[in-house]
């Protein structure tokens, strides 16, 4: 892995039990994150950026696949081995093949990736940190806003009431509120104080990664360019590397020196930030940058809406897609015909 890298997401897979059956509601998503950028994930509701998000954390124990951050494994899944134990022991009966020394190779792996996950550096994993989307049921309403900050510190077995006092006051200051307010409780704030709460009781454990989970969503228009100026500032001031989850476009581009577009639990295409507006590839980018409203009436009254429909434009009956490189840093999610049509729209 790259020294630049701080974060690795390998062929993660997240699926929850739902009756009988699974919902995938991650399904196969790799992507990295370099030390100081800001990397935004977007795609519409229920896509899965989320839980990929609560995945990294380590908020879900994943299904399958690996998470890296800083070179070692904090997360691994075990589906994928185990999946390919089941067709090695069918071939085995259908066929007669011996596959015992694969099958003994394959359990050692599901031995390393189960310690590996439960012995994960807590001290590593407390360097990611979350601010969750909705301020009010993030925070708990029976705790000052000094116990929610502090928490964290008490739970890394911090003792000294004044220095953890003095902290608080200090993240307070740098979030925009002051130390009067230490005192009070959730209610008695306004949506944009209780966001800056749940961001000052993410830096004060002072991480590298912090993982915002649509912390503007839930707010007035006027207060969200104020949490992302905030959030600009914080990451040059405290050397930040932020995983940007959202679905607005408009204010990822402003925000993210990479994106990464979901569509039903699968990455579909991963580009730097000018570039995928500028030259969107994937019909679900495309689809969802039509759907960006400007101020202009004259633009508005020729914007024409795209709107995606997957079995129209994909026939995924003889190959199936996997995320391939189009050019240089641009990845799209696409079988061999249409990666050949893609290298040709952007040769044009």
């Amino acid at each position: 892995m790259s020294d630049n890298v701080l974060l690795k997401v390998e062929h993660l897979k997240q699926y929850f039990k739902m009756g009988k059956g699974e919902l995938k509601a991650v399904d196969d998503v790799s992507f990295d994150i370099k030390k100081g950028e800001v990397f935004g994930l977007v795609g519409e509701s229920g896509c899965g950026k989320t839980t990929t998000g609560r995945s990294i954390i380590k908020l879900y124990d994943i299904t399958g696949g690996n998470v890296y951050f800083k070179g070692k494994r904090i997360a691994a899944g075990t589906r994928d081995y185990e999946d390919k134990i089941k067709d090695l022991k069918t071939d085995t009966k259908l066929n007669g093949k011996d596959h015992s020394a694969e099958i003994e190779d394959l359990k050692k792996q599901i031995a390393s990736a189960k310690y590996d996950h439960k012995h994960a550096d807590k001290k590593e994993v407390t360097q990611i940190q979350m601010i969750f989307q909705d301020p009010i049921a993030s925070l708990n309403p029976r705790m000052t806003v000094r116990e929610i900050i502090a928490e964290g510190l008490i739970i890394q077995g911090m003792k000294d009431k004044k220095l953890i006092d003095e902290k608080v006051y200090q993240v307070l200051e740098m979030v925009g509120l002051v130390r009067e307010h230490a005192g009070r409780y959730p209610h008695e704030f306004s949506g944009g104080q209780r966001q800056r709460i749940g961001i000052a009781r993410s830096i004060i454990m002072k991480p590298e990664l912090i993982i915002a989970d649509e912390p503007i969503s839930a707010l007035d228009v006027s207060i969200q360019a104020q949490v992302i100026n905030l959030l600009n500032e914080l990451r040059e001031n405290m050397n930040l590397t932020i995983m940007f989850i959202a679905h607005d476009l408009s204010v990822v581009k402003y925000f993210s020196d990479r994106i990464g577009v979901m569509y039903f639990g699968k990455m579909v295409e991963l580009a730097d930030s000018e570039e995928l507006f500028d030259h969107p590839l994937h019909p679900y980018t495309k689809s969802l940058l039509s759907a960006i409203p400007l101020p202009d009436p004259h633009y508005e009254k020729r914007r024409k809406r795209i709107v995606y429909k997957p079995e129209e434009v994909h026939d995924y009956s003889k190959e199936k897609p996997t995320l391939q490189q189009v050019k240089p840093g641009h990845f799209v999610y696409c079988n061999s015909a249409e990666l050949e049509n893609y290298k040709k729209e952007v040769r044009e």
